[in-house]
C-alpha cells in the first residue's frame, strides 16, 4: 500500500433500490436462522469474527488509514477498539434474559427480550470500521440481521467486516453492505422490511432519516454532531489538562462528533494554558498517515478542507485571533502534494457569540475561552443546542463530581477525554441524538420486550 492523497482509489456502484431490496431480503432469510440460534451459539461467531480481526489487525488498519486519511497509530486503536466490541458483546448475547412474575392464585407472568428483525446501520465517514462494529455487534448478539451502508466518502474497509463476518460463520446475507449516498439511505429508511435504523453523522441528516423513519414507526438510533465544552480549572493537574486540551480536539484531523472543541479555561491559568498548548500543537507531526511517526494525516476530502478553512477565516472576521495553524500544509513528499492536509488550528480572544464557538466545525480547530466562576462556566457549557459530550479537568473531586452532574450531556469525562470503552454507553442529549452505541444500553437498543401472562385457573367472565 502507499497514500496517494487526491487520487481516486477506486470506484463503487451505488445500490438503488433494486439491489437495497435484494439485501433487506437476503437479511430477512438470515434473520430466520440466526435469531433462533441461542445467545451462546451467536457468542462463539463473534467470538471468531472478533479473533479474524485481531489477527489481521496490521492489514485491515492500514486499509482504513487508505480508507480515511487518519494516522496508522490512530487506525490500529480503532481497529482494537472494533474487536473488543465484538467481544463484548459476544459475551453479552448468551444474558439476554426476562423475568418472571409471580400472579395471583399460581398465574404468572414473564417477559421476553426478543430482536426486532433486519436493522439499517448507517456510517460516518470519520471512524468507518468502528462505527460499524459499534452498530453490528450488539445487533448480531441480539439476534437481528444488518444491512449497513458505509458513508460514500469511505466505503472500502465496511466491506471487509462483511467478509470477515462470513469467514467466522454467520449466516449467508446476515450483514450485508449497500453503497451509496443520500438515495441510497432514502431506499433503506423507506423499505417496508426494515425494523430499525442506527444513524451517525450530522444533525441535518439525522433530522431527516428520523422523518422517514417516523413514517413506518421504526425506532432510532441517533449519534449526531456536537461542540462539546472542555472546562479546565485551575488547579488541575496542568500537564495532564494540557494532553487532554490536545486529545479533545486534533484525533482524527479533529473529525470526532464529541470532540471538546470549546476549550473553557479560569483565567488565572489561561495565559499559561494557551502558551504550553500552542507549543504542544505546532509540534505535531503532519504528513504521509502510514509512517510511525505521523500523528495527523489528512482531511476526508477537499470541499471538507474548504468548509474547515472557511470557518478560520470568519473567526478572524469576527475577532478571534489565530494562535497558530489553520493554514494549508504541504508535505516535502511529492506523492503527497495534492493530499487535504491543514496545520491544526488554535483560536485565541474567542468569545461565545462567535461562529467558531457555537458551530460544529469537524475539524482541527479548538476554541479557547476565559472564566472566572463555576457558576458561569456551566452556564456557558451548556448554552448550546448539543449535548454529545463535556470534559472537566480539575484536582478536586467533589468538584468534578459537581459539574459534570450539572453539564447537559450524554457522556461525560473527568480529568481525560475522548476515552470511549465499548463497556460503556455512548450517546448524547438534545440535538445531539438519542438512543446509545456500546455498553448494556444498546442491547435494548436492537431488541424488543414481549410480555406473556399466563392464567392458571378458570377465566372470569364479566359478561
Amino acid at each position: 500500500f502507499t497514500m496517494c492523497p487526491g487520487r481516486v482509489i477506486s470506484k463503487l456502484l451505488c445500490s438503488g433500490e433494486k439491489e437495497v431490496d435484494l439485501a433487506v431480503q437476503s437479511a430477512k432469510a438470515a434473520f430466520k436462522i440466526w435469531s433462533q440460534l441461542s445467545g451462546m451459539e451467536r457468542n462463539r461467531v463473534l467470538l471468531e469474527a472478533a479473533r479474524i480481526i485481531r489477527e489481521q489487525r496490521e492489514e485491515i488498519a492500514t486499509l482504513e488509514t487508505i480508507n480515511n486519511g487518519k494516522s496508522i497509530f490512530e487506525a490500529r486503536v480503532d481497529i482494537d477498539i472494533s474487536w473488543q466490541c465484538l467481544e463484548y458483546y459476544a459475551g453479552l448475547a448468551g444474558s439476554l434474559a426476562g423475568e418472571h412474575i409471580q400472579l395471583p392464585g399460581g398465574s404468572f407472568g414473564y417477559t421476553r427480550r426478543e430482536p426486532l428483525g433486519v436493522c439499517v446501520g448507517i456510517g460516518a465517514w470519520n471512524y468507518p470500521f468502528q462505527t460499524a462494529c459499534w452498530k453490528a455487534a450488539p445487533a448480531l448478539a441480539c439476534g437481528n440481521a444488518m444491512v449497513y451502508k458505509p458513508s460514500p466518502f469511505t466505503p472500502i474497509s465496511v466491506v471487509r467486516l462483511a467478509e470477515i463476518f462470513t469467514e467466522a460463520g454467520v449466516p449467508k446475507g446476515l450483514f450485508n453492505v449497500v453503497q451509496g449516498g443520500a438515495a441510497t439511505g432514502q431506499f433503506l429508511c423507506h423499505h417496508p422490511d426494515v425494523a430499525k435504523i442506527s444513524f451517525t453523522g450530522s444533525v441535518p441528516t439525522g433530522i431527516k432519516i428520523m422523518g422517514m423513519a417516523a413514517q413506518g414507526i421504526k425506532p432510532v438510533t441517533l449519534e449526531l454532531g456536537g461542540k462539546s465544552p472542555l472546562i479546565i480549572f485551575s488547579d488541575c493537574a496542568f500537564e495532564n489538562a494540557v494532553n487532554g486540551a490536545l486529545m479533545a480536539n486534533f484525533l482524527t484531523q479533529g473529525e470526532v462528533c464529541c470532540n471538546g472543541t470549546r476549550v473553557f479555561v479560569e483565567r488565572k491559568i489561561l495565559d499559561a494554558f494557551t502558551k504550553e498548548v500552542v507549543k504542544r500543537t505546532q509540534k505535531i507531526k503532519i504528513g504521509d498517515p502510514l509512517l510511525e511517526d505521523t500523528r495527523m494525516g489528512a482531511l476526508i476530502n477537499r470541499p471538507h478542507l474548504d468548509r474547515v478553512q472557511g470557518f478560520i477565516k470568519q473567526a478572524k472576521e469576527q475577532g478571534a485571533e489565530v494562535l497558530c495553524g489553520g493554514d494549508l500544509y504541504v508535505p516535502d513528499d511529492p506523492k503527497l502534494k495534492n493530499g487535504y492536509y491543514m496545520r491544526p488550528c488554535v483560536l485565541g480572544n474567542c468569545t461565545d457569540d462567535m461562529t467558531c464557538v457555537k458551530e460544529e466545525i469537524f475539524g482541527p480547530v479548538m476554541s479557547i475561552l476565559p472564566f472566572d466562576t463555576e457558576e458561569e462556566v456551566v452556564e456557558r457549557a451548556n448554552n448550546t443546542k448539543y449535548g454529545l459530550a463535556g470534559g472537566v479537568f480539575t484536582r478536586d473531586i467533589q468538584k468534578a463530581h459537581r459539574v459534570v452532574a450539572a453539564l447537559k450531556a450524554g457522556m461525560c469525562f473527568i480529568n481525560n477525554y475522548n476515552v470511549s470503552p465499548v463497556e460503556l454507553p455512548f450517546g448524547g442529549y438534545k440535538a445531539s441524538g438519542f438512543g446509545r452505541e456500546n455498553g448494556r444500553a444498546a442491547m435494548e437498543c436492537y431488541s424488543q420486550l414481549k410480555t406473556v401472562c399466563v392464567e392458571m385457573g378458570d377465566v372470569e367472565s364479566v359478561f
